[in-house]
């Protein structure tokens, strides 16, 4: 497993998307030019739903920046239905990512503990900020849902980053 570069074209991937239609993970939409696409572990994920609702407050803040919000999660239709009802999600809302794009986005795949968990492997957090020129940003990806970034300090950072013509960082390959 690697993670995508930064600094590199992002390894677009497409998932079916609640309500219908195929979401592209990586194509910003609704005249954004800047796309973060967040993955999430699935419905049976608390910290997820907590996460989620906290980015769904934000969402004004990020699209005003010119950044189109999107999540995903490997959970069948019903479960990412359950999931973005629960939670109240206004972004869009991508499922079905399998197992071979999750391993092309180098998130970390887990076996669930137990059926009332969940009955599939599943990703662990991810989060990508791609530009406007569909390279890869920023790249934060986790092996456990208790480290994650802070959405706000990130918004605030990304203001900062389109503001002030910020260059992409870590792509140092010596």
């Amino acid at each position: 497993m690697h993670a995508p570069a930064t600094g590199k074209s992002f390894p677009k991937q497409s998932v079916p998307e609640l309500g219908g239609g195929t979401l592209e993970l990586g194509a910003p939409r609704n005249g954004h030019d800047w796309q973060m696409v967040i993955v999430y572990r699935g419905l049976h994920c608390p910290l997820c739903k907590s996460y989620l609702k906290t980015l769904n407050g934000l969402l004004d803040r990020y699209h005003a920046n010119g950044i189109d919000v999107v999540v995903a999660s490997g959970d069948p239709e019903t479960k990412a239905r359950a999931f973005a009802e629960e939670v109240g999600l206004s972004m869009p809302v991508g499922y079905d990512l399998g197992t071979v794009q999750m391993r092309k986005l180098g998130l970390y795949i887990s076996t669930p503990r137990s059926p009332q968990e969940t009955d599939l492997p599943f990703p662990e957090p991810g989060l990508f900020v791609i530009n406007a020129d569909g390279v890869l940003q920023m790249v934060d990806i986790s092996n456990a849902p208790f480290a994650r970034p802070d959405l706000t300090a990130l918004a605030g950072g990304l203001e900062w980053v389109r503001q002030n013509d910020y260059p992409i960082r870590g792509t140092w390959d010596g």
